[in-house]
């Protein structure tokens, strides 16, 4: 194995179901989300070389994540989101009352916030350290725990309109 291949595998098992939830709770769907992962990934190998180090190759790569996140929400491949229906919402709702239908509500829910929101929260469940955070998000520490808690404020809201339907 060359060094190439050494430090791609490295960073896909470290990083690929971080890269899944990001990209999931941009699109809601999870064939979409894991095609997304591919597409990523296919885009860190072939751009592996050209990597500076100028930040931490997780930064590097949530930021090509983001990017095809958006280029695919951009050419209009993706669910639209930010139009599910209530009907979707209640559906979870009314499943029964588990831990994986929870957890599919909240990613739900998170699909209906704003794209910078999304890519936030979805980095704060991954516990990715808050400094990591806003270097990719592109804000200051400070603004960004304004931001977190804000984004809880909001999903924790939507969370329980749903849940209650």
């Amino acid at each position: 194995m060359n060094e190439k291949e050494r430090v791609f595998k490295t960073a896909f098992d470290a990083y690929h179901q971080k890269i899944y939830h990001l990209c999931y709770a941009y699109t809601g769907d999870p064939d979409i989300a894991s095609d997304l992962v591919q597409d990523t990934f296919l885009k860190v190998w072939e751009h592996l070389e050209s990597f500076q180090h100028n930040s931490a190759i997780n930064t590097w790569i949530y930021r090509i994540a983001v990017n095809t996140c958006l280029s695919f929400i951009k050419v209009g491949k993706r669910l639209q989101t930010e139009k599910i229906n209530e009907q979707v919402l209640e559906s979870f709702a009314e499943a029964e009352n588990t831990v994986q239908s929870k957890v599919s509500l909240l990613y739900q829910c998170i699909a209906l916030l704003q794209e910078s929101d999304r890519l936030i929260i979805t980095m704060v469940l991954d516990e990715i350290p808050y400094p990591e955070i806003a270097e990719i998000a592109g804000v200051s520490e400070g603004n960004l725990r304004v931001k977190i808690h804000r984004i809880k404020q909001q999903l924790t809201e939507l969370y329980q309109k749903y849940e209650r339907v």
